[in-house]
């Protein structure tokens, strides 16, 4: 597994660590129950605090991604094809957001943000 850290990303470490593992996870990359590194082992490859990684893998467990079995390790969970579907749906939302936002820094209206989305959908 290849994980690479920005250290001058405005992201936290383990943001990067966990969205990094959840897009192998989702491309198919990382299969299920494939064991993921120790907490120790990553932490230690990547230079970074082991606790860290943990609230990476905390976060991965919590949203459905990995199972840890302690005194086995991490392993990569089963994929709901919804978990996938809104997965996908969260991050459209997200550059949506960031394109609104951006447009609003330029001065756009509402209605010309509506007018450039109905004519983008158009093409």
């Amino acid at each position: 597994m290849n994980i690479i850290i920005n250290n001058a990303s405005m992201q936290p470490i383990y943001e990067q660590i966990l969205s990094q593992i959840k897009t192998a996870i989702l491309q198919g990359t990382l299969k299920e129950e494939q064991i993921l590194p120790s907490v120790r082992s990553l932490s230690k490859d990547l230079h970074i605090s082991a606790l860290t990684v943990k609230k990476a893998y905390d976060a991965l467990e919590q949203e459905g991604f990995i199972v840890t079995i302690h005194g086995k390790g991490s392993f990569v969970a089963g994929v709901n094809p919804g978990l996938v579907i809104e997965e996908q749906r969260k991050e459209v939302e997200q550059i949506m957001e960031q394109a609104i936002r951006q447009g609003q820094n330029c001065g756009m209206t509402k209605e010309e943000l509506k007018n450039l989305f109905e004519l983008i959908l158009e093409e």
